[in-house]
């Protein structure tokens, strides 16, 4: 892998993608600092004179109030990297051949355009609109609209596997998709020209690619003190692979070892060291330890009940070489491959980090582990993968009471069933709404206020005993 290719390409694929979706964004009249006149008249939206469709109405409501609230540069900010993200994850599919139909959406082996651009006829893309599709290829002028519908219906196909990272069809973000990305000088043209296909290989490009985007932010920021949403930059550490294996084969792997003295992975692990001799006191504690694991799996360790949780997981590094580990754990206890890969997403990795791109670059990275090893991982319509890999959210500003009564009240429906309600009507109690299975809406208010600073404190918020077990007595 050329990382020296990459550390040069990512730096300025943001600034790239950031320019791109600012002037999208001012296009659409939403630069406060840029004030456009605004007018429908009919099914057309005037905007600074340009006419837009009036269905987009909605969705740029939507990031005008987001843009008040966060401001126009953290907004395109957090948007140029979504956009990054999504071309990434697309470019590592269709080199690997991942992508339903077969195509390349971003690039063509055999000319300048995008393969798909070629083949539109024989697209099948639910959210496809063939007729449209049709218009604008037979208009001959019609290239980069027709690209645009395009690239929209594959990022609603990848919702169904990956919502994570490709938002649902209605959702605002696609209002910025840039504009022109049929040109020699597009973000797309630049990511698929400026990265050989070699380096495409391994998965491990998603972490450099995070690493070396966010590399400028992060020497902008370190060293002073900087708001929640610089945190990411500021701590960002890109870990070498070799340190996370000798992290990983001696946790996961030593626990595998001292269940199973006698397994071969052994050979298999470079940086696993023996441990050192223990005190008997200590010795008995481990055996504990292990014959506790052991027992409560029937005599040996099941590897279902092996749980890796990364608190700070970036872009999945440590949850990648995780997955390889068990992968070999299945298989030496019998498993079939085509079980393994659904098991480990479900049973064994977990992943928390305040980056919400960087959650979607981990999950996007085991994602494409596991489909490695199973070409039927996309296949189930309605279910996507399992996957336990999460962006921690913040809920300052939030009505605490009314989404804790909105939540209760729900589950009371759909259960069919009646309220419990407690407290005192007089004295200075309040009425508390409670839920059959024990959760009240006064739990609720505690974990919602809970997490007021989540992007802040992150994986360092510990919920309290009380609100774990979901009830209270």
């Amino acid at each position: 892998m050329n990382r020296s290719a990459l550390k040069k390409y990512a730096p300025q694929a943001r600034l790239d993608f950031i320019a791109a979706v600012t002037l999208r964004a001012r296009r659409l009249g939403l630069d406060p600092a840029r004030s456009v006149g605004v007018e429908q008249l009919g099914d057309v939206l005037l905007i600074g004179g340009q006419p837009f469709p009036a269905s987009i109405a909605k969705h740029r409501a939507t990031l005008s109030r987001r843009i008040e609230q966060q401001g126009f540069t953290s907004v395109v900010e957090a948007l140029a990297y979504t956009w990054f993200n999504r071309f990434v994850a697309i470019r590592f599919m269709e080199l690997k051949g991942y992508l339903s139909h077969g195509y390349r959406v971003l690039s063509n082996p055999k000319g300048r355009q995008p393969e798909i651009l070629d083949n539109v006829q024989h697209l099948e893309l639910q959210d496809l609109d063939k007729s449209e599709v049709i218009r604008l290829k037979t208009a001959g002028n019609q290239d980069e609209a027709l690209y645009r519908e395009i690239l929209l219906a594959q990022c609603h196909e990848l919702h169904r596997n990956m919502p994570f990272l490709f938002e649902a069809l209605d959702d605002a973000t696609e209002l910025l998709l840039p504009d022109h990305l049929l040109r020699t000088d597009s973000p797309i043209t630049r990511l698929v020209n400026e990265i050989d296909e070699c380096d495409w290989e391994q998965i491990e490009i998603i972490g450099w690619l995070y690493q070396f985007y966010i590399s400028e932010k992060k020497e902008q920021v370190i060293g002073k003190v900087v708001d929640s949403e610089d945190i990411p930059a500021a701590t960002q550490l890109f870990t070498p692979n070799w340190i996370v294996q000798y992290l990983v084969q001696n946790s996961l792997g030593r626990l595998w070892i001292m269940a199973n003295p006698n397994s071969a992975l052994i050979e298999k692990m470079a940086y696993y060291i023996d441990p050192v001799e223990q005190t008997s006191a200590a010795q008995a504690q481990l055996d504990a330890l292990i014959k506790v694991r052991i027992n409560e799996d029937g005599g040996v360790l099941n590897p279902e009940s092996l749980t890796i949780l990364d608190p700070a997981c970036g872009s999945g590094h440590i949850l990648v070489e995780a997955y390889n580990l068990l992968r070999d754990i299945y298989l030496e206890r019998g498993y079939p491959l085509r079980e393994i890969p659904r098991l480990i997403l479900r049973n064994n990795l977990f992943g928390l980090d305040v980056d919400d791109r960087a959650a979607q670059m981990a999950g996007f990275a085991l994602l494409m582990k596991a489909r490695e090893d199973d070409r039927r991982l996309f296949n189930d319509e309605g279910h996507p993968p399992y996957l336990n890999v999460m962006a921690i959210q913040q809920s300052a500003g939030l009505p605490d009471e009314e989404i804790a009564q909105t939540i209760v009240n729900s589950g009371i429906q759909i259960e069919g069933g009646e309220a419990f309600q407690s407290g005192q009507l007089f004295g200075g109690g309040q009425l508390e709404t409670r839920h059959s299975s024990g959760i009240s809406s006064r739990d609720l208010r505690e974990l919602i206020q809970l997490f007021t600073s989540g992007k802040t404190f992150g994986s360092l918020i510990s919920v309290p005993d009380s609100l774990k077990g979901g009830c209270r007595s």
